[in-house]
């Protein structure tokens, strides 16, 4: 090795940062392996390069016992430039290419839970890759959304769940599906969340549908959800934008349970929420023509406003609380109310119960009852074997929101 190969490993130096000893050590390392493998080679030795001149000289040693040197000698092999020469240039690009693996790593290296945005370059039945422009995001199957496509060269943002260091290189996992996301995506459009004036205290979500968030202020004169929707619904419309038209719910966080759970199921008004600390259970009572909205989609509403508040969420009509408090109600089984394929409503018990349960819980009380003409009485409309009237109603009424805003 000469002062040419001195003077690139400096020139190595200054573009990629890698100093000039860690590489002569890698190289120095190397050597001794090369040597070890020629013919009346001694047991141990070490390389020593010249940092000045860039010359290389195989030092071998003699050991006693307990591992001294006691005896040391110049073994430098006549052809031992050459092998240099080769080696020098395989540990150089090899330790490259590890500087590099290292740099990328350390760049995502504790980012978990920030977001990126990458353009998508190949998608299967497995996972889609992210181009993040150093280094490739892999979004598996898992953490993309059902109703989501992604096309080949459009940008994507995607929440970092996790940075795996390989042989490779980094390999960086990401997901859509993350609540995460969402909250990063209205901390990049709000900038009072960023300054702490707006704070994101809870936040629920199903991909795909649905999300609730509960935001509180720390000024009083910053309404809190109103910073978060922005002028006209801008910030918040951006966000469903990048979520692709998942419906947000922003609704005002407060340390008394009880209105908490009443602004977590906006839209829905609700009369009455009752805490029972000791089954973590929050009794919700509403208006019947409030109770399918309430409950929402496939209990949509009432799921989501249970994870935003912690709280078992048990949703009642004011007429089922009436029949309960007045002790001769009926008792209705798990289940719910569908179309059938004539266009009727008929119960639909839960999985697991019983199909004829639901019918007899409320018909049976009311069937043997006869009228005043001597006939039997026909199910009452507050029984299960007929859907409550105020809630067939409540399709046709046009919902007022609540105190809050529902941003869909």
């Amino acid at each position: 090795m000469n002062r040419d190969m001195m003077e690139a490993l400096e020139t190595i130096e200054r573009d990629k940062g890698i100093s000039v000893e860690i590489m002569l050590q890698a190289l120095a390392d190397a050597l001794v392996t090369a040597y070890k493998r020629m013919p009346d080679a001694a047991e141990e030795a070490e390389v020593e390069v010249d940092v000045e001149t860039g010359d290389i000289r195989v030092i071998a040693q003699e050991l006693d016992d307990d591992g001294n040197v006691v005896r040391e000698w110049d073994d430098t092999p006549n052809d031992f430039g050459r092998i240099a020469a080769q080696t020098a240039k395989q540990v150089i690009l090899q330790r490259i290419r590890e500087f590099e693996r290292e740099m990328k790593y350390e760049e995502y290296a504790g980012r978990e839970g920030d977001i990126v945005t990458g353009i998508i370059q190949q998608t299967d039945q497995r996972y889609t890759l992210l181009d993040l422009g150093r280094v490739e995001a892999l979004l598996p199957q898992a953490e993309q959304v059902q109703n989501e496509r992604y096309e080949h060269g459009s940008r994507l943002k995607a929440y970092i769940v996790e940075v795996r260091k390989t042989a490779k290189g980094p390999q960086i996992v990401v997901s859509r599906t993350h609540p995460g996301l969402v909250k990063r995506l209205f901390e990049l459009e709000v900038p009072e969340i960023v300054d702490g004036v707006v704070e994101l205290k809870a936040i629920a979500r199903e991909p795909g549908h649905r999300t609730k968030i509960a935001v509180s202020s720390n000024d009083n004169n910053v309404d809190p959800v109103g910073a978060c929707v922005g002028a006209r619904g801008s910030r918040v419309r951006m966000v469903v934008n990048e979520v692709r038209g998942e419906k947000v719910d922003i609704v005002p966080y407060s340390d008394e349970p009880s209105e908490f759970v009443m602004k977590a199921l906006a839209p829905a008004r609700v009369r009455e929420v009752r805490i029972h600390p000791d089954t973590g259970t929050a009794e919700v009572i509403v208006p019947d023509f409030q109770l399918s909205l309430a409950i929402g989609k496939e209990g949509q509403n009432a799921r989501l406003a249970a994870r935003l508040t912690g709280w078992r969420v048990d949703i009642k009509s004011e007429t089922q609380l009436a029949e309960e408090e007045a002790g001769g109600g009926v008792e209705y089984a798990e289940g719910e109310w569908v179309t059938n394929s004539t266009g009727e409503l008929e119960w639909q018990p839960a999985e697991g119960g019983d199909a004829i349960s639901a019918a007899a819980a409320g018909y049976a009380a009311e069937a043997e009852v006869p009228t005043p003409n001597g006939e039997e009485a026909a199910p009452s409309a507050s029984s299960p074997s007929a859907p409550p009237q105020p809630v067939a109603e409540a399709a046709q009424q046009e919902v007022q929101p609540v105190e809050g805003t529902t941003v869909e």
